[in-house]
């Protein structure tokens, strides 16, 4: 009756809704993704630099953090580190999303703690798929805990 198991909160199992943090410093760019993944389906909390999105991601607890790397006040390369390195976010799934497109920008984006990467300008279709191939991984993150 409305209750959730304790650290499932990043999938809302009543509105069948996964939480995705969206940070991105440009305003535009912020609006624009938000506008797409609410009407894709995805509860949709934003963030505009890294010190806002982990204060974000510890208070709403979301399945998907989709992560610009070039931020203000903390980049986005640290923000994925520390959400990483704290256990109240660290079963998160972390996309980044980035300009830099060369092979060793996407290993310091999988060394910084990402699980996967999209290149901008954002391909929407691709950008979904990777979602929801990780919005699996999300919804395991109770069970995964419990094996530890």
């Amino acid at each position: 009756m409305g209750h959730e198991e304790p650290g499932n909160e990043s999938w809302d199992m009543r509105a069948g809704q996964l939480k995705v943090l969206l940070v991105e410093d440009n305003a535009a760019s912020r609006d624009m993704l938000s506008r797409r993944l609410r009407r894709a389906g995805y509860e949709v909390c934003t963030a505009a630099d890294g010190a806002q999105a982990l204060r974000q991601a510890r208070a709403l607890r979301p399945g998907i953090v989709l992560m610009d790397m070039s931020l203000p006040i903390k980049d986005g390369w640290t923000a994925c580190r520390e959400l990483r390195q704290a256990p109240d976010t660290a079963e998160a799934r972390i996309i980044a999303l980035t300009a830099h497109a060369m092979a060793e920008d996407l290993a310091r984006a999988m060394a910084a703690g990402c699980d996967d990467y999209a290149t901008k300008p954002v391909d929407f279709p691709e950008l979904l798929r990777k979602i929801e191939h990780w919005a699996g991984a999300a919804r395991q993150a109770p069970a995964r805990e419990g094996a530890q």
